[in-house]
């Protein structure tokens, strides 16, 4: 190894003559370490990045909160009260907004960020809904109508007996769709697939007598904070 020397003066004080040579022998990666350690800095390194969307393509934030009937199949009732329950489907005339793409997963949202929080309080409130899974996380848009999306377990979502896909698409429009399998403890299993045109800042909620979702995508730059 190619070893230097480094010679430091450090005055001890103002009107002292003397002075204090520190020797420091190391290899020139130390370096910084070194002057870390000498006058109090916290050394720094590189941490790892999270995928970036490829050029071209816009991120978006999605947030789900998955929840259940509390006594199994009950009476479905409308969560998003001040957000639009949009039509579900294709929209008519819809087409791709450009070439054939596929979302890329650029990763997962701390809790910090999660902004349906009072929502899944009130889910607890009711005693009729329970939450089985609050996941977030970023990503770019697929092409329209290529159902090209993400496991659960890709999207860090891990709850009991709960599985399937969400992708989210975009043509003229944007849309977000699920195919979610629900199996319950007694052996039956009820299944949620659906695909609706959703709109920044409105919460949709995709719905079965047996369990539903309550998603809201945002723009991952520029958007609102948390709780506004």
């Amino acid at each position: 190894m190619n070893v230097r020397r480094f010679t430091l003066q450090l005055r001890l004080a103002p009107g002292r003559e003397a002075s204090r040579a520190l020797a420091l022998t190391h290899a020139p990666a130390l370096l910084l370490a070194a002057f870390a350690l000498l006058f109090g800095l916290a050394a720094t390194q590189a941490l790892p990045q999270t995928p970036a969307p490829a050029a071209g393509q816009t991120a978006y934030n999605i947030e789900l909160i998955v929840f259940a009937a509390s006594a199994g199949p009950a009476l479905r009732e409308d969560w998003t009260a001040g957000g639009a329950r949009l039509a579900r489907g294709g929209e008519a005339g819809e087409g791709p907004a450009g070439g054939a793409q596929v979302g890329r997963f650029v990763g997962p949202l701390p809790a910090s960020q999660f902004q349906l929080n009072d929502l899944q309080a009130r889910l607890v409130a009711s005693g009729a809904w329970r939450p089985v899974a609050h996941v977030a996380w970023t990503q770019s848009a697929s092409s329209w109508g290529s159902r090209a999306g993400f496991t659960l377990s890709q999207l860090g979502l891990r709850a009991p007996g709960l599985s399937g896909t969400v992708f989210l698409e975009r043509g003229t429009v944007l849309h977000l769709g699920m195919a979610l399998k629900y199996a319950t403890g007694d052996g039956r299993s009820y299944d949620l697939t659906e695909i609706r045109r959703v709109k920044f800042y409105e919460k949709n909620y995709y719905d079965h007598p047996a369990f539903g979702v309550i998603a809201l995508v945002t723009p991952a730059v520029g958007g609102r904070a948390p709780g506004r």
